[in-house]
């Protein structure tokens, strides 16, 4: 099987303290055909000086130093410079199975699906692990299926959020697909909303192999108040009554939107 180039976007605000393990995780990667972009969003602890450090170790390294914008305009400005077939995003305060984008890619070419979701770790700092997924392991699915896993759990990380999946760049850039710099919480439901308008199949990865740390410091997920998420939910949500409507599907799952509105995530 060829190996087409992935792109890796890791965007970085202030996290020395985590990022050696993130990028550790990347450099191993058993999968070799990589691009690796590290945008720095104006940090002001030592992330710039790390992150040269490794671009000196590793010639697939990318590094990106911008002024602060928030992450949504860091990861465009990262879709924007990326040249891979694949898109993978990755938060700095996690890590990588070194089987990963290995796994992620080969199974993405051999089903050649739009978009490809894995399970995933959900880990504490006292290193205690949760798995979580909710669609059907190793399945292939169209829109309409995977339309109707995903009102079964809306509020979801696993579906809300970039890291567990593996995009085509293609479809991002021929649609103009990008993060919405409005949004400072939830972006990555909004990104993905948008996505699946234009995909037409899903993959659903079994294997975990992405590790999310839970209670990260600094956490802007942490900061958020309760005010912040009723009214971007309230956002969210016309996004979501659209898409359904698109799809023919909105008279059928009327109520499960509506039920987003209300529905707190199982998976964090």
């Amino acid at each position: 099987m060829d190996s087409p180039l992935c792109s890796i976007i890791v965007p970085i605000y202030n996290s020395a303290i985590d990022l050696v393990p993130c990028l550790e995780s990347i450099k191993r990667q058993k999968y070799e055909n990589l691009e690796i972009l590290l945008v720095n969003d104006g940090s002001s602890d030592s992330s710039l000086e790390i992150c040269r450090m490794y671009a000196r170790l590793d010639p697939r390294i990318i590094i990106i130093d911008k002024e602060n914008s928030g992450v949504s305009g860091t990861r465009n400005i990262a879709i924007e410079r990326a040249t891979g077939k694949y898109l993978q995003f990755v938060d700095s305060d996690d890590y990588l199975d070194v089987n990963a984008t290995r796994l992620m890619v080969e199974e993405m070419e051999a089903h050649q699906s739009d978009l490809l979701i894995c399970n995933y770790c959900s880990v504490s700092r006292s290193e205690r692990m949760q798995v979580f997924g909710f669609l059907p392991p190793d399945t292939l699915l169209d829109k309409a299926h995977f339309a109707r896993y995903l009102m079964e759990e809306p509020a979801s990380f696993y579906y809300g959020v970039m890291w567990n999946k593996l995009y085509r760049r293609d479809i991002i850039m021929e649609h103009d697909i990008r993060c919405n710099e409005e949004f400072t919480w939830s972006e990555d439901m909004l990104f993905n909303l948008e996505y699946i308008r234009y995909a037409e199949t899903f993959y659903s990865m079994r294997t975990p192999v992405y590790y999310y740390v839970r209670q990260k410091k600094g956490s802007l997920s942490a900061q958020v108040s309760p005010a912040k998420i009723i009214t971007t939910k309230a956002s969210l949500f016309k996004y979501y009554k659209q898409l359904y409507i698109d799809l023919g599907l909105y008279e059928q799952y009327k109520l499960q939107i509506y039920a987003y509105l209300v529905a707190a995530a199982k998976d964090m």
